[in-house]
């Protein structure tokens, strides 16, 4: 068994087909399934299903990849920390975050570039379950979005709550003159407006949909999708409106658009940015952290 083995493990785990687990390990089809069933052979185990394509694993098969993906997870962070000790903080960082977290991304990164320009990113965009998962399984470094508390105190993730700044509403006031306006909104005075919203599988739009029950008001839902592109599109040429956390789109990406605060109540799973617990995060994340914690400290001031 060699450390090769097992990254090609967790990359057919992540890519759910042989072929794209190659590409993610710079080899032949041929060769990852050739070095796999040799890992197999050894372990005198079957691993995974295999019929035409990929079919998921074995029950030994994700017993093995526990500890694959724990292992691969160290062998990497070692990798970092020489890296680090030759030449200070760089790398590439994988950070997973929800579609409407309650910052700009960029804005947070590029404070943090300029402290470390050798440092770059790998961004996936999740629902707050998949980040989670992503996060219990080393697939990504540092986590952006909704947490409930009590699973992070579990887990013994570290943990920078971010700043609930409330919720906005973002309209052309071409398109939607009744909006403007300088005091907040109440859920009531959205009633028949057409919105455009994530899908109902993230957790910010259930959130919306609760509260909106709650008040009793029906929302018009005129365009749902996980691509904030989209959302911002559909919102800067007047298709809806769009509901979002405040901080999460720069004013400056769109002057032609105005906001409102919607009176709401705040979110039950708290804003944050999570990595690993001591110990068991990368060098490269717990720089990152570290610096995030200094940077929305400053913020607060």
């Amino acid at each position: 068994m060699d450390i090769k083995q097992l990254i090609y493990l967790v990359n057919l785990e992540r890519e759910r087909h042989f072929g794209r687990a190659a590409e993610a390990s710079f080899v032949s089809q041929p060769t990852l399934s050739m070095r796999l069933k040799n890992l197999e052979r050894e372990l005198e185990l079957s691993l995974i299903n295999r019929s035409n394509n990929f079919d998921g694993f074995t029950a030994e098969g994700e017993r093995v990849l526990v500890w694959a993906r724990e292992i691969v997870s160290v062998y990497q962070g070692l990798k970092l920390e020489v890296e680090s000790l030759k030449h200070g903080v760089n790398g590439t960082l994988r950070i997973g975050v929800v579609p409407q977290c309650s910052l700009s991304l960029p804005l947070m990164l590029k404070v943090i570039g300029d402290r470390y320009p050798d440092l770059d990113y790998r961004v996936a965009v999740l629902s707050a379950d998949q980040l989670l998962d992503a996060l219990n399984s080393h697939t990504v470094d540092v986590g952006i979005g909704f947490f409930e508390p009590a699973t992070l105190r579990e887990l013994h993730f570290q943990a920078i709550s971010l700043q609930d700044e409330g919720v906005e509403v973002v309209f052309h006031p071409q398109h939607f003159p009744q909006l403007v306006g300088d005091e907040s909104l109440m859920p009531g005075e959205l009633a028949g407006i057409p919105l455009c919203l994530a899908e109902q599988t993230r957790y910010f739009r259930r959130y919306l949909d609760s509260h909106f029950r709650e008040a009793d008001v029906r929302l018009r839902v005129i365009l749902e999708t996980t691509s904030i592109f989209q959302l911002v599109q559909a919102t800067q040429v007047g298709l809806g409106a769009l509901i979002s956390p405040c901080g999460h789109l720069l004013a400056e990406m769109t002057p032609e658009l105005q906001r409102r605060r919607l009176v709401i109540e705040p979110m039950a799973r708290q804003a944050a940015v999570v990595i690993a617990e001591p110990g068991r995060a990368t060098p490269l994340s717990q720089h990152f952290f570290d610096e995030v914690r200094g940077w929305s400290g400053g913020r607060a001031q």
